[in-house]
């Protein structure tokens, strides 16, 4: 028998997430069966997102149950193969949380195809966070030339793309990032045409003289201070893609304050677009026009990106907890091995 090492949510946090809603399990892999592979992991993604599952709160997924293993996606090497379609040695993408190994069913996986980038891309800028990025501008921002997109959290897996394939479309990207150094890069690195530091005291003042024309698409994964900073730029049909919200992860969704009544009037007077959105709504149809478009300018360097990588899997919740707190730089990923 095979032994995995894997994490499980001990409990659900009540705010930011401590070592204690965490714990970790050696445990038996069960025997292969038909259709089912073994996988090695290799590396695993920490998103946002995983802290929504830790609440019991309605959401868009079931919720990991307490004793459960936390969920996550992980690029892995087939161990052995009961499936005609994978065989050892194959590197795949697969949903296994967060663990060392484990026994799945094929149909659930698919091979990993980088178009020639790193494997890494697979779970950052080529996998889930890029394609994100590109459906949710695609099919909702829709920027055209000359329009300025806002992009919050500029320096992570989502807001890199989305700013570079605004600018590409011939719009002006401004992003938002937190300290010197994020902003440094998104200016410098990825181009960006302008960048505001949301930590400075004067951040709404220089997202205003960052932004002369107003903002036509604000791309939200953030809210709290950064949305009450767009909110009064936004023009006339201006669009706002919404896919992550991590200023209230740990406040239980609401915030510090109630931005209802600015947000609805805003909404009204500037026949604002709100869109939330998931990006498997769109995965089945447009996710091969994802890696045909994008994985060719990934892998000659036209569309930048950067990773944070921590080893090993011991290391995934503080990793975790500290990027909700903007303690990553880049598409974290976990070493597993």
């Amino acid at each position: 028998m095979t032994t995995a090492r894997q994490i499980v949510l001990a409990s659900r946090p009540k705010a930011a997430p401590q070592p204690e809603n965490f714990r970790f399990e050696d445990v038996e892999l069960p025997s292969l069966q038909d259709g089912q592979l073994e996988l090695k992991v290799r590396y695993l993604s920490l998103d946002p997102y995983m802290r929504g599952r830790m609440s019991a709160a309605k959401s868009y997924a079931e919720p990991v149950p307490v004793d459960g293993v936390m969920t996550g996606e992980t690029i892995a090497e087939v161990a052995r193969s009961e499936h005609p379609d994978f065989s050892e040695g194959d590197l795949v993408l697969a949903q296994t949380g967060w663990v060392d190994a484990a026994v799945v069913p094929g149909k659930y996986v698919r091979k990993l195809n980088t178009h020639g980038a790193p494997e890494t891309t697979g779970l950052g800028i080529l996998g889930m966070p890029g394609f994100t990025a590109w459906s949710g501008l695609k099919f909702i921002g829709q920027p055209k030339a000359g329009e300025t997109v806002v992009v919050a959290a500029a320096s992570g897996p989502v807001g890199t793309m989305v700013g570079q394939l605004a600018q590409l479309a011939g719009a002006r990207a401004v992003g938002i990032a937190g300290g010197s150094e994020k902003c440094d890069f998104v200016r410098d690195d990825l181009g960006f045409d302008a960048v505001v530091d949301h930590r400075d005291p004067d951040f709404a003042a220089n997202l205003k003289a960052a932004c002369p024309d107003g903002v036509d698409v604000y791309w939200e994964n953030v809210g709290g201070k950064v949305w009450d900073a767009v909110l009064p730029l936004l023009n006339l049909y201006s669009r706002v893609p919404v896919c992550g919200l991590v200023a209230q992860y740990n406040t239980g969704g609401f915030g510090d304050r109630d931005r209802l009544p600015a947000t609805m009037g805003t909404i009204l007077a500037q026949s604002v677009l709100i869109r939330g959105f998931i990006q498997t709504e769109f995965a089945g149809e447009h996710y091969d026009e994802f890696l045909a478009e994008v994985g060719p300018k990934i892998a000659d360097g036209s569309i930048s990106y950067r990773e944070d990588i921590v080893e090993g899997l011991d290391a995934a919740p503080q990793a975790f907890t500290n990027m909700l707190d903007g303690g990553n730089f880049g598409k974290l990923l976990v070493k597993v091995s």
